[in-house]
């Protein structure tokens, strides 16, 4: 029994798509996961270890004898909620201002984190009280202030950084912290004017056609996100920002859940079909946003391509979970 859920013991037949699914690609993100195990995963850890080589049948079998399944129900007994998605967006920037490069993304303000409501997003960017606890802490200079959004949005992305001797360096920005303001979706105040929502293309659309209210729109959301900037190694390539686990996200294995309902790095079958994708798979849990609240609720790490901003997008359908928790 968790804060906001309740597991349901169920037969690992009631899993749907268990006996297709390549478990083995999820492996990667659950040895991420085991890198910080809770005491109820460590000994569970070192045995998944020991078959990271090992083929997708052995690696079944071996979950079955080790972990029992669990539907996540409300604790009005509702299994079914809702799947949205979330991605890592590539996008340019300067290391330098300049007439093209003019839109900053800050680090924390020098007071530090905010731990109350600080300046509004709009305050931030017009009120020289707010621009003056952010002075020097510009990370980089972005040239489309929508595309700055799109990383408020998500929360971290990848960065093609022009660096001031003209070489281009790729770099992380990860969430460091925000104003502490409620967030508003820009998506839902363009529809609410009677424009086209959905995606940030169809948002971009919309600001090109009404080009003086494009601040109106960015001050709609009140939230502000602060980054900290990270390298990206070669060894993490091929890995997402990290989660609020502390670990590597990993595209299409990596959810993020309400703790307060599914522990970070349990490992969680997820069952979903709709107009976006039909889904049946092993996903762990190891991260958390402001929107993902209640029982049955993911919000699924799609990845970095064009494909995973377009299937984060889309994804908006019902959900099935099932925490898979050692014997």
């Amino acid at each position: 029994m968790q804060a906001k859920s309740r597991w349901v013991p169920v037969s690992w037949s009631a899993l749907p798509g268990f006996e297709q699914d390549h478990v083995g690609e999820a492996w990667s993100a659950w040895m991420r996961s085991c890198a910080k195990p809770g005491p109820v995963f460590a000994s569970v850890c070192r045995d998944a270890a020991r078959l990271g080589n090992a083929n997708d049948a052995s690696k079944r079998a071996w979950m079955m004898q080790r972990l029992q399944p669990y539907r996540v129900e409300s604790h009005a007994g509702n299994a079914t909620g809702l799947l949205t998605g979330y991605y890592e967006p590539v996008l340019q920037a300067s290391r330098t201002r300049s007439s093209s490069f003019n839109v900053p993304l800050y680090g924390v303000p020098s007071s530090g984190a905010p731990r109350s409501p600080w300046f509004t997003r709009q305050q931030i960017e017009s009120q020289p009280a707010a621009q003056a606890q952010l002075r020097g802490r510009e990370i980089v200079y972005m040239a489309d202030p929508i595309d700055a959004m799109i990383l408020h949005v998500q929360g971290s992305g990848r960065m093609q950084v022009r660096e001031p001797d003209g070489r281009l360096r790729a770099v992380r920005l990860a969430f460091a912290g925000t104003n502490q303001q409620p967030f508003r979706s820009p998506s839902a105040w363009v529809v609410a004017q009677g424009g086209r929502g959905g995606s940030w293309a169809n948002i971009k659309t919309w600001a090109a056609q009404n080009p003086g209210r494009v601040h109106e729109m960015l001050w709609s959301n009140p939230r502000y996100v602060f980054f900290r900037e990270e390298p990206i190694a070669s060894a993490d390539s091929n890995a997402g920002s990290r989660g609020a686990q502390g670990v590597p996200l990993t595209p299409g294995r990596s959810i993020a859940v309400d703790r307060d309902s599914i522990p970070y790095g349990t490992p969680v079958w997820l069952s979903t079909s709709g107009p976006a994708a039909t889904l049946n798979r092993l996903v762990l849990a190891q991260d958390t946003g402001t929107a993902i609240r209640g029982a049955v609720r993911a919000d699924y790490f799609a990845g970095w391509s064009p494909e995973a901003a377009d299937l984060a997008h889309r994804m908006k359908q019902p959900l099935q979970l099932w925490v898979l928790w050692p014997k």
